[in-house]
């Protein structure tokens, strides 16, 4: 076999992703002798890199490639190939090439992506990953057997060639096999099966798992088929984009006379998040992974002899923290990445975890994953209704939920997301929150003055974590307000390069009283928001106002989306949540509603599901547009 060599000297650049690529091997990642997984969501281009990266493999001394039929393996099914599968001549997998958007989006729509993962299955961590990206900076050549012939992946089989360094195979399979087996490790399928009558759900896996494991009929998937486009749609499993599944579960704006399911699910293109909804209801990820491991050791066999503990991303609301507290579990805080989750899974400390942005897992593997959280949940409303199969009234989504609240409380939440912010002014508007938490007293006086019936501020830090198992410590991963009713108010900034950054904002209300959790979100809201509307106004920076825009109008439409239903709201009126935004961020969005946008805010109003971005559009002074989004 030919190895080409290929030089990014005298003007010969080659493309940053198979920088990346070769960059891994001096990323101190074993090469010579290697098995490693390439395979992905399916997306455009995946065919081909699939190629490419086994030619590269090839020329670099690596074994064995494992590919999933037609390049198709979601996220967590790779994290359980890594770990579960044994090759025919006994090997295992080393690490594994992750082909999607999800990760790391590149390419002129940012529309692809490439993510490493390690031999435990989960993501590389920032050690690895910040040593990869240094080497893509200087790396300039890498080898490829460009005669080695593409290898047929539509076929399940083994090719094998002749390498620079020895035998090399590649092997094709249906990773479908390895994942079926695993989940009927986990769940009691049979249960589950006894259950079902009708679900929705999105994923490339649910016909093998839903229709032929657990005798679901195959009308009730949707978007199943993968597709190199997502069939023109977009691949996140949230209220916005799984339009069709929202309104056949009763939240669209339309209204029809089919009764919907009792139970809805759906995962993202990598199937490494999920979306739960009941009839006309909808479980927030926070609420979800708490309710999880509420009943996990009742509902799913594979917890039976009890959860070694429970984690959380630091963003995700504390549902899960008062769970953990009321059954004695260990409990752990984490910054953004499952790498973290990975860490204490490894260690043993660690059984059922998730985060905000819809990400739920458990220990079976090193990755988030959306069919293992949607089993999670039909195992539940198995257990649930294990005497009542046959009744007229089932235990549904809804009332476990809202008995879930009357038990632990509920945990109010809203996300919003600025993007496209400068720089600069990100930076210093966080300085001056760091500023403000050394004069609580001054802040807790301003609230007083405003809401006398919002908790005190008992608590503001920047989050830092020292990691429980490797001792690595991860600074300045967010700003936190608590409050002394378990209320949270957090900043999260990121992407701070010159291009432009992005500021989240969390806003939490705990509420104890089982008379007072089944309000409306915006209202049990109102009292926080307006009583921290006043307290930065005094002290922000001129320079950070005059970078950012100013002024919300006094009215301005949102989706209702925790309760599935949309409305027109007057901010002064309420004290919406975005007067938060107003004043925490200092007058940070102005938004300008016209034309195309005021349609869109208007769909926005009649019910979720609604493209919510263009109608969130602002502009900064100068024309700079940014970003506001409703909560996710």
């Amino acid at each position: 076999m030919q190895v080409d060599w290929w030089s990014g000297e005298d003007g010969n650049f080659f493309p940053e992703w198979r920088a990346d690529l070769a960059g891994v091997e001096r990323g101190g990642i074993r090469a010579v002798g290697a098995t490693i997984v390439v395979s992905g969501d399916g997306r455009y281009f995946s065919k081909d890199v699939v190629q490419i990266i086994t030619k590269m493999a090839a020329a670099n001394g690596v074994r064995r490639v494992w590919v999933g039929q037609n390049s198709l393996m979601s996220t967590p099914v790779v994290s359980a190939v890594i770990r579960e599968r044994i090759g025919a001549d006994g090997s295992k997998a080393t690490g594994a090439f992750i082909l999607t958007a999800s990760h790391n989006p590149g390419g002129p729509k940012e529309d692809f992506g490439i993510k490493y993962n390690m031999g435990n299955g989960g993501p590389a961590p920032e050690s690895v990953t910040d040593k990869i990206f240094s080497n893509t900076t200087t790396i300039s050549e890498y080898l490829i057997s460009e005669d080695l012939p593409d290898v047929d992946i539509s076929v399940v089989g083994v090719t094998s060639f002749s390498g620079p360094e020895g035998p090399f195979d590649v092997d094709v399979f249906d990773s479908s096999v390895n994942y079926i087996k695993l989940m009927k490790t986990i769940f009691d399928f049979e249960a589950i099966k006894k259950l079902l009558t009708s679900q929705s759900l999105h994923s490339a896996y649910a016909k093998h798992i839903f229709v032929e494991e657990l005798g679901a009929d195959e009308s009730s998937l949707l978007n199943c088929v993968p597709k190199e486009d997502f069939g023109g749609g977009h691949p996140d499993p949230n209220l916005t984009y799984a339009k069709e599944l929202v309104e056949r579960m009763g939240l669209g704006k339309s209204s029809s006379n089919v009764e919907p399911p009792e139970f809805g699910a759906a995962a993202d293109g990598d199937a490494d998040r999920n979306m739960i909804l009941g009839k006309r209801f909808f479980v927030t990820p926070s609420d979800s992974v708490a309710i999880i491991a509420a009943n996990a050791v009742q509902s799913i066999p594979y917890f039976a002899s009890g959860l070694k503990g429970v984690a959380r991303s630091m963003p995700t609301s504390a549902a899960l923290d008062v769970v953990a507290k009321n059954l004695n579990l260990k409990f752990f805080e984490v910054p953004t990445g499952w790498n973290f989750f990975g860490n204490l899974m490894d260690a043993g400390m660690c059984s059922i975890c998730g985060e905000e942005s819809f990400g739920t897992g458990s220990d079976h593997i090193r990755e988030k994953d959306g069919i293992w959280a949607v089993l999670a949940w039909l195992s539940i409303i198995a257990f649930k209704n294990k005497d009542n199969l046959g009744g007229d009234k089932l235990v549904t989504v809804e009332d476990i939920v809202r008995q879930h609240w009357a038990t632990y409380g509920r945990h109010y939440y809203s996300r919003y997301d600025y993007e496209n912010v400068d720089a600069g002014a990100a930076k210093e508007l966080m300085a001056n929150l760091v500023s403000m938490q050394s004069s609580l007293s001054d802040v807790n006086k301003l609230i007083k003055e405003i809401r006398s019936d919002v908790s005190e501020v008992v608590a503001a830090v920047e989050f830092e974590y020292k990691d429980h198992v490797d001792g690595s410590v991860s600074k300045n991963q967010g700003i936190r307000y608590l409050f002394g009713d378990g209320s949270r108010l957090v900043f999260r900034l990121s992407g701070t390069g010159s291009v432009g950054a992005t500021i989240r904002v969390y806003i939490e209300q705990y509420e104890k009283d089982s008379s007072k959790t089944g309000r409306d979100s915006q209202e049990a809201l109102a009292p926080l928001v307006v009583g921290i509307r006043e307290t930065v106004l005094t002290s922000s920076s001129e320079q950070s106002i005059s970078a950012l825009p100013c002024d919300i109008p006094s009215t301005i439409a949102f989706p209702r989306e925790f309760e599935g239903k949309g409305s027109t709201v007057g901010l002064e009126e309420l004290g919406l949540r975005v007067a938060l935004v107003d004043s925490m961020l200092h007058k940070f969005v102005n938004f300008r509603i016209e034309g195309e946008v005021a349609e869109a805010v208007a769909d926005a109003v009649d019910g979720l599901g609604q493209e919510r971005d263009g109608g969130q559009s602002c502009r900064r002074m100068g024309g700079v547009e940014v970003v506001g989004r409703p909560p996710l």
